[in-house]
């Protein structure tokens, strides 16, 4: 992975390389002027957000609407004492793209991550290429502008053509038109301030599992008139079969949240807040 420069932009860790939709997220949040660090895995991301002198803030996927929840994401969220500061909806549009100047009829094989893959499989049925799969679609892009090879093609973002210099010869490959991809924006405790207009915290607790604690907790919630719009249970380690979980709460008052925080912390065995900012646009 890379290290923080000394420049004046903000330095962004993020999963995968540059190109990637990671990096598409970031641009969105904090402007195109940034520079990225690029982690292999979510738990670099973790790790170089969690220091200083490695970045000013990270962005981690953490859920999609069509695989679903990134479990062990909120595992190390919850681990890793980090708050969000923020949040971006993603529509993932995945894009066929080559050398400059290869027509389509010579393409051969279609290179991209598995998942890339499968988003797009409505669009390679109609076409009797090889459809190899590797490890990121960033990557795939990054190691075709290399290589220049006129038979490949790659499956990946917008943002990757403009970097690597590629041509998108077929725009808006995937299938589901409705794909989107939830990205947290995180930062280190001390340097997360207070949000203006914040309307949506996150929040982790776990109950001392008696018939009805987690009902209780919700009813809570409900009785401010805050919006549960994300529930997710974990089991937790070494317990017998008791669950802790994050909730998710859109409000339009931050008093409200800290009503609701006094009132469920007596039917809780532990609580904490994960991050209080403002709910996400779509891009």
């Amino acid at each position: 992975m890379n290290k923080k420069s000394k420049s004046d932009e903000l330095t962004i860790a993020i999963q995968g390389y540059e190109g990637s939709f990671h990096q598409e997220a970031a641009q969105s949040f904090f402007g195109k002027d940034i520079e990225v660090v690029c982690c292999d895995t979510f738990r670099d991301v973790i790790k170089v957000v969690s220091n200083k002198k490695e970045s000013d803030a990270g962005v981690m996927a953490i859920e999609n609407t069509i695989a679903g929840s990134i479990l062990p994401n909120y595992n190390l969220l919850h681990k890793s004492g980090l708050k969000i500061v923020g949040e971006v909806y993603m529509l993932i549009r995945q894009n066929l793209m080559v050398n400059i100047g290869v027509p389509m009829e010579e393409i051969k094989e279609v290179h991209s991550h598995s998942m890339a893959l499968q988003q797009c499989f409505k669009f390679l049925d109609e076409h009797n290429w090889k459809l190899v799969e590797t490890e990121d679609t960033a990557l795939s892009a990054k190691k075709l502008a290399k290589s220049k090879n006129p038979h490949v093609g790659v499956i990946a973002s917008r943002l990757a053509s403009e970097i690597y210099d590629l041509e998108m010869i077929a725009p808006n490959i995937h299938t589901m038109k409705n794909n989107f991809t939830r990205f947290l924006i995180l930062n280190r405790e001390e340097d997360a301030t207070e949000i203006e207009g914040a309307n949506k915290a996150s929040i982790y607790f776990h109950t001392d599992n008696s018939k009805g604690s987690l009902a209780k907790v919700l009813n809570k919630i409900n009785e401010v008139d805050i919006n549960l719009s994300k529930l997710q249970s974990f089991p937790i380690p070494g317990s017998d079969w008791k669950y802790s979980f994050h909730v998710d709460m859109e409000f339009s008052d931050v008093a409200q949240l800290h009503h609701a925080l006094k009132l469920i912390k007596p039917l809780t065995e532990e609580l904490r807040v994960n991050g209080i900012y403002k709910k996400g646009k779509t891009i």
